[in-house]
């Protein structure tokens, strides 16, 4: 058999403080002083002068406010890349994605997407990329989608909820600066911890498990009870604590693969263009048939969070909202085949999905 030969994110810097480092790490890799770095920053941070002054803009450098209202898509991808184009006469030096889950999937669709031909529809699979994608740097600002270590970037498209995974995905540098997540709402604090969660849940339980992802998500998972169960961090502690399982969790799934939870998931996304986050915790609510206890402990973690979840959302859907829901998780194969085994079609039918979204 062959073993996956998995890329890394080459390097990383984590502290308190680690934002500020910034200029220094990337001067050195400005191609000229007319190839810009593109700076992508999640617009909920208009306005924010503690972060933004922080941002080390110089020559022909750029800053474009993206928003996050919707999970990204391939459109979205495309824009931006066009706009970049047009704004510099230059190929930029680098990408810098500050923000969420959705900013780190954008910058590095876009980064790949600046060397590679099409749109980045075409590009939604399993390596599919053929050209190395530009300088990309990945800094979080909130912590648990472990996007700022996958090698995919997950993108709403025209026919299809799917990412782009490839060995050109993964940033060339990551920035792990835990006083960034300080002002995260406390129901997103806990949506994108039970992504990370969920990672591990799905990870540790599918059979596609072994030593390597099993080690992060062991981890990951012990960190994830810690913060959500314990009444004795800190607010720093926490943050310190989450953004390290954030990291372990996404290291876990990348050598084996999701499941139920994030299968069905993306059926809400793509059709009601519910949030990654919320949408995981709204599924994985009725998984008490596929992960019993985790279930069971993801419940006490959000009554012990006072978190209330969205109910009905697929109350007044039609037939047909219905059948895409359900063609979109059907076609993520591999996390079904992770998550039940290779016949997994013969207990996961068309039927058997319709009855659980129709419980959300």
């Amino acid at each position: 058999m062959s073993f996956k030969n998995y890329p890394m994110v080459s390097r990383v810097v984590f502290g308190r403080g680690s934002f500020n480092q910034l200029s220094e790490i990337i001067e050195p890799k400005r191609l000229n002083a007319k190839a810009p770095f593109v700076f992508l920053v999640d617009d909920v941070f208009k306005g924010n002068s503690w972060l933004i002054s922080k941002i080390p803009l110089a020559y022909k450098d750029e800053l474009i406010y993206v928003s996050t209202a919707e999970e990204p898509k391939t459109s979205q991808v495309d824009a931006l890349v066009e706009q970049i184009i047009l704004n510099h006469n230059e190929r930029p030096s680098g990408i810098i994605g500050i923000g969420g889950g959705s900013i780190l999937d954008l910058s590095k669709a876009v980064s790949i997407l600046l060397t590679n031909e099409g749109e980045a529809k075409d590009y939604q699979g399993w390596d599919l990329v053929r050209n190395p994608a530009i300088y990309h740097v990945g800094i979080p600002t909130i912590s648990g989608t472990g996007a700022e270590v996958s090698r995919t970037t997950v993108l709403t498209g025209p026919e299809r909820k799917l990412g782009i995974n490839s060995d050109y995905t993964p940033f060339d540098q990551v920035i792990l600066d835990p006083e960034l997540t300080k002002d995260v709402p406390k129901d997103q604090w806990f949506y994108t911890g039970m992504d990370c969660y969920i990672h591990c849940v799905e990870s540790l339980n599918g059979t596609y498990l072994n030593s390597f992802s099993e080690t992060y998500g062991e981890k990951a998972m012990e960190l994830c009870k810690s913060i959500f169960l314990e009444n004795n961090l800190t607010d720093k502690e926490k943050e310190d604590k989450l953004m390290m399982a954030s990291w372990h969790g996404g290291m876990s799934i990348a050598y084996s693969q999701v499941g139920v939870a994030h299968a069905m998931s993306y059926g809400l996304s793509f059709l009601l263009g519910t949030k990654h986050g919320i949408g995981n915790c709204i599924v994985f609510d009725h998984l008490e048939e596929f992960y019993p206890e985790d279930v069971a402990l993801f419940k006490k973690m959000r009554k012990l969070n006072n978190i209330e979840l969205p109910q009905g959302i697929c109350a007044n859907l039609s037939d047909e909202d219905f059948d895409i829901m359900i063609n979109v998780a059907l076609s993520l194969e591999p996390l079904w085949e992770n998550a039940v085994g290779k016949k997994w079609k013969q207990t996961i039918t068309h039927e058997k999905l319709k009855s659980l979204y129709k419980l959300m």
